[in-house]
């Protein structure tokens, strides 16, 4: 990496992080009229956080995309600004950006050791299959009687040493790490075609048996874990990497029949699941609305939320968040609506989709199929759960309880979040990496130059 690209990035990173406490100096104005007595230690604390984690890069990923790393971080500190400004409304409804900033610095901690470990990402296709399992392993975890833990109804948290945490956050990186190394193996047999329904290819039916495991494996979490997020995740991730595997769009089709067939029969054949889509198309109805558990209040105060919102939003430090349930975590999307308002949402999910856009053309720019699909796959479960969350909050498609990624308060989705941040980087730098005489050429120009 020269030094006009290294000081381009760091230029973006300092930006990101000016704007972040512009944004904390705004809470405390508007909550307190003066700005936060601790603005200095989590301006410092973050900075340096984000100044390791450029380091890192620098040494270890010097030709990754430079964009990257400032909007990841322009989100994640977005994220610890909303959470204290929740916390500092409601001290004991449970935000804690301490505890948060503790979080991002583990997160960091775990993207400099993927980054300084994992020196050639295409290792990883040696280990399909272990991945697979380890995957599984992971989302059997709190079924168990003893580690697992069920939390508001849904039974998706392990204890350990006193902590809570989601083996299915760390789950969805495995499974997609195989993933890409099976339709690798798979993909010319997969992509034969069959018999011709109208203007569609169909697969041949001995074709159908890993996309009809992968289905019966989502619909299992979706009933015994009682977690339709991380069920439509998964499905949803196989779905588009065996369409970049193949091109076949059937593949596509298939796959939204079969999920909707079977979400619909687990809402007539199992209380928990229907209860979601009666929610979801009513959520006005009074019995719905004072349910005590898995009713639409939450969804509702979230709405109202974003409505008093509006275009502009309230400000920050000016609207009541405090009163949507979980706004901190599940709800962080709608609370942060109410305050930055409509035109501040279009901002952060412009932000969201650069990070995406970023992840596909390191998919498109990768040398080998391995690359693309890991790539393509990464990218896609971070657009595809953005937009479950958001559609939840706005009553598009139902409640999944799913967080925002970068921005919820929790450990868990967080330190995701970074490896999976870390795997795109490093497929990044494997893409964007000159041929060694390229290098050596521009290292002879700059000493001519000096």
């Amino acid at each position: 990496m020269t030094a006009k690209r290294r000081g381009a990035q760091l230029f973006m990173l300092a930006f990101a992080v000016a704007i972040i406490m512009g944004a904390y100096a705004s809470v405390g104005i508007g909550i307190n009229g003066t700005v936060p007595a601790g603005m200095l230690t989590y301006g410092l604390g973050l900075g340096g956080l984000m100044l390791a984690a450029y380091l890192v890069l620098a040494k270890f990923a010097p030709w990754a995309d430079p964009l990257i790393l400032p909007l990841v971080t322009l989100i994640n500190g977005l994220g610890l600004v909303m959470i204290y400004r929740i916390e500092q409304a409601a001290p004991k409804g449970g935000a804690s950006a301490t505890q948060q900033i503790l979080w991002t610095a583990v997160g960091i901690v775990m993207f400099a050791v993927t980054l300084i470990v994992l020196r050639d990402h295409r290792a990883l296709q040696r280990l399909t299959y272990t991945a697979g399992a380890v995957g599984l392993g992971l989302l059997i975890l709190p079924l168990l009687p003893i580690v697992g833990n069920e939390i508001n109804g849904a039974r998706i948290w392990i204890n350990i040493a006193g902590y809570s945490l989601q083996p299915g956050e760390f789950a969805k990186l495995a499974l997609v790490v195989f993933f890409a190394g099976y339709l690798v193996a798979k993909r010319d047999v997969l992509a034969l075609a069959g018999r011709r329904l109208l203007f569609i290819d169909l697969p041949r039916a001995r074709d159908l048996g890993p996309i009809l495991v992968v289905w019966g494996i989502s619909l299992g979490v979706l009933v015994l874990q009682k977690d339709l997020g991380t069920s439509l995740l998964l499905f949803g991730a196989f779905i588009i990497m065996l369409y970049i595997a193949t091109q076949r769009t059937a593949w596509v089709l298939i796959g939204v029949l079969l999920f909707v067939g079977g979400a619909f029969l687990a809402g007539m054949l199992f209380s928990h699941v229907g209860a979601r889509f009666e929610v979801w198309l009513d959520p006005g109805n009074n019995e719905f609305y004072t349910r005590e558990l898995g009713g639409s209040y939450q969804l509702m105060e979230g709405l109202f939320g974003l409505g008093s919102g509006g275009i502009l939003g309230t400000g920050l430090g000016q609207g009541h968040p405090y009163r949507i349930p979980l706004s901190f975590s599940d709800f962080i999307f709608p609370a942060t609506g109410e305050e930055l308002g409509l035109t501040g949402l279009m901002a952060l999910l412009l932000v969201y989709a650069l990070i995406v856009e970023r992840g596909l053309r390191t998919a498109l720019a990768a040398r080998d199929p391995f690359s693309k699909l890991l790539a393509g796959g990464l990218s896609f479960i971070l657009a595809w759960q953005v937009f479950i969350i958001v559609g939840g909050v706005t009553n598009l498609i139902p409640l999944t309880g799913l967080v925002t990624p970068f921005m919820s308060q929790g450990g868990s989705a967080l330190l995701s979040n970074w490896i999976l941040i870390a795997l795109l980087v490093r497929m990044s730098d494997a893409a964007r990496r000159p041929p060694p005489q390229a290098i050596q050429d521009e290292g002879l120009t700059q000493v001519m130059q000096r």
